[in-house]
């Protein structure tokens, strides 16, 4: 089939705020509208479409296979983008069709749809453009590896995942076919920090039989699946969200490079509230003493509240990973050093005096936090869906950590 000019539009709260169009041989082209320009009270698409001076961005190069940062971070990775690429028959490397049909559900207050009202890509599928299983396509986008579903709850409790994979309010995560009690560690770890006054989104353990149409072909490797409830929705609406990856204009597969949790820091320093940078300092000291080594660029987020305002949002993917993969280095350098063993309370000293944050308020809120964590784990480690192999891996981890 020949190549052929197509366009999607791309809307933030339900209004058109600009373009993608692939203009052939795998090129794509974003640029927003007119009216977004020019509009001064205009809902924030992403802080990296900021100038300088605070202004907007409007000049963007073409982008070749992959789109701009920005969108591509909205899309799946690797198991769970080949999953639903292959639901969908489109090639998973072509990244302007797999957001072509993805593009209904996606992190945040976006939404993506064909100009022309196509559903189906007219060039993205890579085999029998009349392939069934264009019939029935997740047409969702949840960011990220493990395989996890937007679902709905049902009114006799459980939860169910819809055919077309579209319109949840929960995210369910289920077992991991190399790790064992990934949702039990998961929902554990969100629990902590729960008790430990961080801002969580409401948890379930679930039995996986409580979990209705999961989609055949998912082996299950447990018996529990880990549920969330999502914070980029409520009452219906979506709530806008971006992640740090989206922020610093970052592709996926460089979400351990690139920055570091000084760099977060500063931008919530500069576009948050105090509160932000407290929470920021409590998830940075507990993900360190859990042994958290996943803490990559997507794995926080800002939220905007309002349509325009950038605060951080609430806390996900807390998970110790040190029983699975014993490692003293975390995912991204703190402010010097990314070892685990380097955590001091000098390193987080440097931490501020780089972001321009008051000292000895965060070295208070990481003290504050290190004496609550250790006051809770001796009390609550034992009532959690933890293993002792678990417990034991995190107690050597805690063994280690220099900060007291």
């Amino acid at each position: 089939m020949p190549n052929r000019v197509s366009t999607l539009n791309v809307l933030l709260h339900g209004k058109p705020i600009g373009t993608i169009t692939n203009v052939g041989h795998d090129r794509s082209l974003f640029a927003f509208t007119d009216p977004y320009i020019s509009d001064e009270s205009r809902s924030v698409l992403g802080l990296g479409f900021k100038d300088s001076l605070g202004g907007l961005l409007t000049d963007f190069k073409p982008t070749q296979n992959q789109l701009l940062p920005f969108f591509s971070n909205l899309l799946p990775e690797e198991r769970m983008r080949h999953y639903l690429a292959a639901r969908a028959g489109v090639n998973p490397a072509r990244e302007f069709f797999l957001l072509w049909v993805l593009g209904q559900d996606l992190p945040g207050a976006v939404t993506v749809e064909p100009a022309d009202g196509e559903a189906f890509p007219p060039n993205g599928h890579h085999e029998n453009p009349d392939d069934p299983r264009r019939e029935a396509p997740m047409r969702f986008s949840l960011a990220g590896v493990q395989l996890k579903f937007s679902a709905v709850q049902q009114a006799k409790g459980g939860l169910t995942i819809p055919a077309t994979g579209q319109g949840g309010s929960w995210i369910v995560k289920l077992p991991s076919s190399r790790f064992e009690a990934v949702p039990e560690n998961e929902y554990a770890m969100m629990e902590l920090a729960r008790m430990l006054g961080m801002d969580v989104p409401e948890t379930q353990l679930l039995p996986i039989n409580q979990i209705a149409n999961i989609p055949e072909g998912i082996g299950q490797f447990g018996d529990s699946a880990f549920v969330i409830k999502r914070f980029d929705r409520a009452d219906g609406h979506a709530i806008h969200i971006e992640d740090f990856a989206q922020v610093f204009g970052v592709y996926p597969h460089d979400k351990y490079k690139k920055a570091s949790m000084r760099n977060i820091a500063q931008v919530l320093a500069i576009e948050g509230q105090d509160q932000d940078i407290a929470e920021f300092t409590r998830r940075l000291v507990f993900n360190t003493l859990i042994g958290n080594a996943d803490m990559h660029l997507k794995n926080w987020s800002v939220i905007y509240k309002d349509r325009r305002t950038a605060s951080i949002a609430p806390a996900y993917d807390f998970v110790s990973t040190v029983p699975y993969l014993p490692d003293d280095s975390a995912a991204l350098k703190v402010s010097r050093s990314k070892k685990f063993s380097d955590f001091t309370l000098d390193e987080l000293s440097h931490l501020a005096a780089k972001a321009m944050l008051p000292e000895k308020w965060v070295l208070d809120i990481a003290r504050e936090t290190v004496a609550g964590f250790h006051e809770l784990w001796a009390k609550e480690k034992a009532h959690l869906p933890l293993t002792q192999s678990m417990i034991a891996a995190i107690e050597r981890h805690l063994r280690t950590i220099p900060i007291w």
